[in-house]
């Protein structure tokens, strides 16, 4: 149903790789997210919750150098190890902490000097600007559907996103002590669509819709990709998954498991995906002066 359509929207949807490295691990933790391009002028939105991640990550570099900087002036005596745990504290810094993330924009543009990020101030919704760059890698664009009203119950729509982080093309640098992206490795991300059908809209408290629920989720990484129609006119923007209680919970039934009878309990959850409506990123890109197409 949507071969046609994933082959009009996959041309300017593209993956933002991340690699992040937590405190006190060598270890290299790949994520991914998603944006597409609206227009041919490097303008492209993504989830407010990607682009914070975007904007914070120099900051947690300056504050985990802070940290090391901190780190080296402690006396190398009997005290080190308490001294040491005061200081993380101080930084807040334990092992699930992020110390380092860096990010690439792939297949986006041949180079840029730095990007311009719009936050929206209620949704999950931020346009970034790329800017300094002498040839975009995308081709074509966003086109977002003029009137929104056929997006109801029962409509079969589609997400397109890169959920699943399968490049390679980066290390630990031991000497550096540092993470970085190679030039070995795979550097492609795997587009992955999922459909469903629209469940339910979202509507604020004074009744403007601006939500489309699916009936499927919307997968980690799959975050700031398109949502659209069997025509590949955009109608919203995947940004995150409810977890609906089903309500048939089962504790302590007993059941036959390889033959052999156990007890067992089940707490059964709906997935479902929430996508930024169509008709709230028209008003957004609007309001910033950005071109954008509709058909």
């Amino acid at each position: 149903m949507f071969v046609d359509a994933i082959e009009r929207v996959e041309p300017f949807t593209r993956p933002l790789q991340s690699i992040i490295r937590l405190y006190g691990h060598s270890e290299v933790v790949p994520g991914s997210a998603t944006l597409f391009f609206v227009n041919e002028d490097g303008c492209a939105i993504t989830c407010k919750h990607v682009a914070e991640l975007i904007v914070r990550a120099d900051d947690i570099y300056k504050h985990y150098l802070n940290f090391q900087s901190d780190r080296r002036k402690l006396p190398r005596d009997r005290h080190y190890s308490e001294h040491l745990r005061l200081l993380e504290d101080r930084y807040k810094l334990q092992a699930e902490s992020i110390v380092r993330l860096r990010n690439n924009f792939h297949g986006c543009v041949d180079r840029m000097q730095k990007i311009h990020i719009d936050m929206h101030p209620v949704y999950d919704l931020a346009l970034i600007r790329f800017e300094g760059y002498t040839q975009t890698l995308y081709q074509s664009h966003a086109v977002f559907a003029r009137d929104t009203s056929y997006i109801k119950p029962g409509r079969s729509l589609c997400r397109l996103g890169f959920p699943f982080p399968d490049f390679t093309n980066f290390r630990y640098n031991a000497q550096l002590d540092d993470i970085e992206w190679t030039e070995s490795g795979r550097a492609e991300s795997v587009r992955f669509p999922i459909d469903g059908i629209v469940t339910r809209l979202i509507a604020d408290p004074d009744g403007t819709i601006s939500g489309v629920e699916m009936s499927t989720p919307g997968l980690r990484g799959q975050s700031g990709g398109p949502l659209f129609d069997v025509r590949g006119l955009i109608c919203g923007m995947q940004s995150a998954t409810r977890h609906l209680h089903l309500g048939f919970d089962i504790e302590d039934r007993e059941v036959l498991v390889n033959n052999r009878k156990t007890k067992v309990s089940n707490y059964p959850f709906l997935n479902v995906g929430l996508c930024v409506h169509a008709d709230v990123i028209k008003r957004f890109l609007r309001d910033k002066g950005v071109r954008f197409y509709e058909a």
